[in-house]
Formats: C-alpha cells, sequence, structure tokens
C-alpha cells in the first residue's frame, strides 16, 4: 500500500518556471515532474524515466491554385496591424487630469 503525503511547499518563481516548462515538454503532470526532481535531487534515482518522443509529421497543405502558403504570416501580420489602428482611432482621446 502505497501512502500519500500532502503538502504546501513555496517554491522560488525560477525553481516553478523550471518544473513547469519540463513537465510541458514531457507531457507530465506538475506533480510528476516535481516528484521525479525532487528524487532526481535526493539521489533516489539516477535520470528522469524516458519520455516518448513527440513527433509532428508535416502534411501537404492542399492549398487552391494562386494562394500563396509562405504569405500567410504576412498576411496575418498586415490584419493585426489594420486592428490595432482601428481600435486606435475609434478611443477617445483620454482628457488631461486639472
Amino acid at each position: 500500500m502505497m501512502l500519500f503525503m500532502r503538502t504546501t511547499v513555496t517554491l522560488e518563481p525560477d525553481v516553478a518556471r523550471l518544473l513547469d516548462d519540463h513537465a510541458r515538454r514531457t507531457r507530465k503532470s506538475f506533480k510528476e515532474t516535481l516528484n521525479a526532481a525532487v528524487r532526481l535531487g535526493l539521489g533516489r534515482i539516477s535520470h528522469f524515466p524516458p519520455t516518448q518522443e513527440f513527433i509532428i509529421e508535416a502534411r501537404p497543405m492542399l492549398l487552391k491554385a494562386g494562394l500563396d502558403g509562405g504569405r500567410f504570416n504576412s498576411l496575418v501580420d498586415e490584419m493585426e496591424t489594420d486592428g490595432f489602428v482601428e481600435k486606435a482611432r475609434s478611443e477617445k482621446p483620454k482628457e488631461p487630469l486639472s
């Protein structure tokens, strides 16, 4: 029978960030990552268990003739710029404090 102990630990921001980043990369929970790191630090295990490699397989975009897939990022940038300018023009100028 495995007993669990719940406790509150205050982590420094850089340690929390490292644990969170590692948890995302390995697709493990924060709790699993923290326990593995503590075991590693205390010498109970010599390394993190192997993780399954995350592979992204490229597929053709199947674009219609005349569409340039390489230009999509530029198009998004232009749309964001247009939206920002439109929002800035529609906002009322702030009145100075008296």
